[in-house]
């Protein structure tokens, strides 16, 4: 049984993580942290957490905890990585894996140096759907993918409950990075590809100030796939996910929902021709039980820092396209 810290214990981790780890069969909840320790206390008593801490570093090095899940603001992930990896406890850190990519550089070649496991919490991995539509468009059933959709957005007022939305110091962006990277993330890993070229265009109001409101992404995969991805902080919830081949059509409307049961749709010209309905309830126990296996020397998680890294290069060069209107070439961390 691997032990977790969640180190930055806020809305997330009541709203998903708690209710993830209340399933998963090889790890638990051992401590938690909050800047002010009556609430860190308040958290751990309401969800029966041994320690709470209103330090990062208290926590990192507690010897009764055996990971650190850091789900912190998008600002405070390289400090609270490097933390947790300086203590020799292996990372799993929330998405966006940084603010840039020379954030999530430092991260990857610390952990690198220290031997320590970091891994990024890109939680549609671990869902059935797109496990589904990865392994249905590898066997050809829509042929070669010439067009891909994801779509992310959410009505995301002034006063949503993660204050720190609209901060660009805090954020590092608006939903480029707070929703798209799951879109880009999801392609990549459906796809089984990499994008080569990013070209964005994006719009703001009153609300976002200096950040985007909404945006549409234009990704160049290096086997000839152009995919689309369009965020929001102002249109109504919705992930649906379209793969359109040679041959067929492969669709899950809101794709990326944990709460209910997907449909994927199987389309030849017309008419569907094929249904199949999953459901991702076990998306956050499967994260954390994965990471624990990976921990346990058991197996290789299958996010780790690269990835993360390289979802944030293409984050980067969509809004160096926005700045300079024209299209953006992405590096790739692996080559």
């Amino acid at each position: 049984m691997v032990n977790f810290g969640i180190l930055g214990f806020g809305l997330h981790a009541v709203k998903r993580l708690m209710p993830g780890f209340a399933l998963a069969k090889n790890c638990r909840v051992m401590g938690l942290s909050r800047r002010d320790m009556a609430k860190a206390k308040e958290s751990a008593r309401q969800f029966d957490i041994p320690l709470a801490f209103d330090s990062a570093k208290d926590l990192c090095r507690s010897p009764q905890v055996d990971a650190i899940f850091v789900t912190t603001p998008n600002a405070c992930h390289l400090q609270d990585v490097l933390t947790a990896i300086d203590s020799g406890k292996p990372v799993l850190c929330e998405k966006p894996m940084g603010v840039n990519a020379d954030q999530c550089r430092q991260m990857v070649e610390a952990g690198r140096k220290a031997n320590v496991l970091l891994g990024i919490a890109q939680i549609f991995r671990f869902e059935e759907s797109t496990a589904r539509l990865r392994d249905r468009i590898a066997a050809g059933e829509i042929g070669k993918p010439i067009f891909a959709r994801s779509e992310f957005s959410f009505p995301g007022k002034a006063d949503h409950a993660r204050k720190w939305l609209y901060d660009p110091k805090v954020a590092g962006g608006g939903p480029i990075a707070d929703v798209g990277v799951h879109s880009i993330d999801a392609l990549r890993f459906i796809l089984q590809d990499e994008v080569l070229r990013v070209s964005a265009r994006a719009m703001s109001d009153d609300v976002s100030g200096d950040l985007e409101a909404a945006a549409v992404l234009t990704l160049e995969f290096s086997r000839g796939t152009i995919a689309s991805v369009l965020v929001s902080f102002r249109a109504e919830y919705r992930t649906p996910l379209e793969f359109v081949g040679e041959s067929g059509v492969l669709r899950a409307d809101n794709g990326f929902n944990v709460e209910r049961p997907i449909k994927l749709e199987l389309r030849r010209g017309w008419d569907v021709v094929e249904t199949e309905t999953v459901s991702n309830s076990l998306a956050y126990a499967r994260q954390v039980d994965s990471f624990a296996a990976a921990v346990e020397g058991k197996e290789k998680f299958p996010v780790l820092g690269e990835e993360g890294w390289q979802n944030q290069e293409i984050i980067d060069a969509a809004y160096k396209s926005i700045k300079n209107r024209k299209a953006e070439d992405v590096p790739n961390v692996f080559a």
